[in-house]
């Protein structure tokens, strides 16, 4: 099946006479007849569900869906993007054990890796997507258990050199993961690129619609973890948390990733969606493809018109010819981006301010990524822990505006952004 088909299709295929539309089971717990049903459950002999603080199958309907948009092998949903971003990782890395991710990431995400996760004992280095393979080379280290970068980041809408650093990160025998929440699978599919693992935020295109907060890992089925034994313990040698199992040997390549983060990270952290947001992001994804390509052809409109304007001091946009990321783009993502552009405004930070307050049909909210156009200045709000220098380093300037344009009619959109700008 083509990806538009997979949007509508894939992960749930009814029987006859079962619903259409996947079911809501909003259950906590499942009955068994026998003790020993249920024992093979956890002792992971036998498929099924006892708890949805594991597992759910409404979840995993949904789960299916994603793996199969992004060509994996197996996924996981959690309860927002935050807990993929972290769930990704610290299924591989513990403390004393060092990961080297993108500079410019999200800034929820840094803070993640550079505050909450080095307090568990986990070393992280940041280098420049654009670093020279020289500096690549350098960061890794004897303990480094994986590299993150996103597709295309946010908001900086840098794009991510998925296969040079897939190169380098195999080489010395750990993981890629990508973060594909901007690109989505309809895109850009990283595993296809060398990624071994992709992340997502569904809060954003992938619900589209404000209404559900989640996350989901996808495991590409490719890596060979038993090859690389000596880093990958946790996956190598047996779980006495869980029966001594071995995942890499009794699930291989294909589903040990993310069999030991159910039965650890999932069990231990409970980090899970409830059905109903599993259900709801569903219906999102049925219209992904149909709305991903409007996003793209208004951004790219609302982009050029920018460019042109006497009052924007500059515009970063990876669909404008010119662009520092154009032709990488054009690699990796030949049919669009995404649909947020980030721009300033002549006059610094005070003016990006005063243009945001004449906005009228452009919310400023926090979100991106979704049917809505919405508006944002970072520096003074969700990369607000970030110092001058860790925003510049990361692609956000101080007066940096996010704009993430909607699938509404372009020509409101532009209207809606020429008169903002008159008042400034």
């Amino acid at each position: 099946m083509k990806k538009e088909t997979k949007c509508i299709q894939a992960g749930y295929t009814p029987k006859n006479g079962e619903p259409r539309m996947i079911p809501i089971i909003q259950s906590t717990t499942f009955k068994y007849d026998t003790s020993e049903d249920m024992g093979k459950l956890f002792d992971l002999e036998a498929s099924g569900y006892f708890y949805t603080r594991l597992q759910n199958p409404t979840n995993d309907y949904v789960a299916a869906k994603i793996a199969a948009l992004e060509g994996g092998t197996a996924a996981i949903m959690t309860s927002s993007g935050q807990a993929a971003s972290f769930f990704s990782v610290f299924n591989l890395a513990g403390a004393g054990d060092h990961v080297i991710a993108s500079t410019s990431i999200y800034g929820g995400t840094f803070n993640l890796f550079n505050v909450t996760m080095r307090k568990m004992g986990i070393d992280f280095t940041f280098v420049d997507p654009d670093c020279t393979d020289e500096e690549l080379e350098a960061a890794f280290k004897p303990n480094t258990k994986c590299v993150f970068g996103e597709t295309i980041a946010n908001p900086a809408l840098i794009v991510f050199d998925i296969e040079r650093f897939a190169k380098a990160a195999h080489a010395h025998g750990v993981p890629l993961i990508i973060d594909n929440t901007f690109a989505t699978p309809i895109h850009c599919r990283p595993i296809e690129w060398g990624a071994d693992i992709v992340t997502h935020s569904t809060t954003k295109y992938m619900d589209g619609h404000d209404a559900t907060v989640g996350g989901c890992i996808v495991d590409s089925g490719n890596f060979d973890w038993m090859a690389h034994a000596d880093k990958f313990p946790g996956l190598c040698t047996p779980d006495d948390s869980y029966h001594g199992i071995t995942y890499a040997e009794k699930f291989g390549k294909e589903g040990a990733y993310i069999t030991k983060c159910t039965a650890q990270l999932m069990r231990d952290l409970g980090a899970i969606p409830s059905p109903m947001n599993c259900y709801m992001l569903n219906l999102g994804l049925e219209s992904l493809a149909v709305r991903m390509q409007r996003h793209c052809e208004n951004a790219q409109k609302v982009a050029e018109f920018l460019n042109g304007h006497e009052k924007i001091s500059w515009v970063n946009y990876p669909g404008l010819e010119g662009n520092k990321y154009y032709e990488r783009a054009k690699k990796y993502m030949p049919d669009g981006t995404c649909g947020v552009i980030s721009f300033g405004v002549k006059g610094g930070r005070s003016a990006a301010e005063e243009f945001m307050k004449h906005l009228k049909l452009a919310i400023i909210a926090t979100h991106v990524a979704d049917a809505h156009s919405c508006v944002l200045h970072p520096a003074s709000s969700t990369h607000r822990q970030m110092t001058d220098e860790e925003l510049i380093a990361g692609g956000v300037a101080p007066d940096l505006v996010r704009f993430s344009v909607g699938i509404e009619n372009v020509d409101d959109i532009i209207e809606d952004l020429a008169q903002a700008l008159e008042g400034v």
